[in-house]
């Protein structure tokens, strides 16, 4: 292909170039692994998400066969780049009010670009406790002896596994479970959304918790307590107690996931940029873990293993 620039990618196997057009540019998105979530699933997720007025990148082009597909070009601007101080309120209500329209979604289904029905799966339990089990595959696995990590994840698993039995919320909503401020875009004046090929129907708190506390980017704990209590007022109807319950075990789950994923992306994919993250990644579970009777257990293990002091 001709006009292709290379542009930063992400954590998946996608390879994204700019392709400057006569009147306009266009991303390229490659994916030879996982091409079916990466390509034909990401597709149909931004249908979904525009069919309901929820702006996402259009497809131009696509060539399954040959591992591409052609989409519209949100250009460089994400909400990340663009905070500061003086705005961080600002932006994060703006996200919060995209993100309570993204819940709204009620169809699952759309015709792909093979003409075959896509739907949406669930975000069951069993996915949650596999997704919290990265922690114990890669992080554990690289810092601890066979011994050791085999007890630790005997005790882990069955934590998690306790954790996730106490959420509360019903598994009935549109989660884009990659909701932060580095997948929102500024585009002309209106916030865009990328990155939606992992989206399942789950539990309302999940997309929450990736905003509120995202490795990403830091902020404090009263700004937080902020933009969760903007949420509640935007959802008059939502049981706080229940939300905050299950808030507080999602972002748990969440950042010990995160965690795992950081730690294979610089194994496997000598991807070591993503290490730096961890420490807040630690910083914000201690967080959590402080707010809720219920991790009584899971600091007891990480306090004992670790040596931490999640006070």
């Amino acid at each position: 292909m001709k006009n292709l620039i290379r542009i930063k990618g992400d954590a998946s196997f996608r390879k994204f170039f700019r392709k400057r057009n006569k009147n306009y540019s266009s991303i390229v998105v490659f994916a030879k692994k996982e091409k079916f979530k990466n390509l034909l699933v990401y597709d149909a997720i931004n249908k979904i998400l525009n069919k309901n007025k929820i702006l996402a990148p259009n497809l131009y082009k696509e060539n399954y066969l040959k591992n591409y597909i052609e989409i519209q070009d949100f250009g460089n601007d994400t909400i990340f780049n663009k905070l500061n101080k003086n705005n961080k309120m600002y932006y994060f209500k703006k996200a919060l009010n995209l993100l309570c329209k993204i819940q709204l979604i009620k169809n699952r289904k759309i015709l792909n670009f093979k003409k075959k029905n896509y739907i949406i799966p669930k975000y069951d339990k069993k996915i949650l406790i596999k997704e919290a089990n990265l922690f114990c595959e890669w992080y554990i696995k690289r810092h601890f002896s066979k011994i050791k990590k085999d007890k630790f994840s005997i005790q882990f698993k069955r934590i998690i596994k306790d954790l996730v039995s106490h959420l509360k919320l019903k598994n009935n909503i549109f989660v884009h479970r990659d909701f932060h401020v580095s997948n929102l875009m500024l585009v002309n004046n209106r916030i865009g959304i990328i990155d939606s090929q992992d989206a399942l129907i789950g539990n309302g708190a999940y997309d929450l918790a990736s905003i509120i506390d995202d490795v990403r980017f830091k902020t404090s704990k009263s700004f937080k307590k902020k933009i969760f209590n903007f949420y509640v007022q935007r959802n008059k109807k939502i049981n706080v107690h229940k939300l905050k319950n299950d808030f507080e075990i999602l972002s748990v789950l969440r950042n010990l996931k995160i965690i795992g994923i950081f730690t294979r992306l610089a194994i496997r994919d000598g991807k070591n940029n993503y290490l730096k993250l961890i420490p807040y990644a630690w910083k914000l579970i201690g967080l959590r873990l402080n707010e809720n009777e219920l991790f009584d257990d899971l600091k007891d293990l990480l306090n004992r293993s670790f040596k931490k002091k999640f006070i």
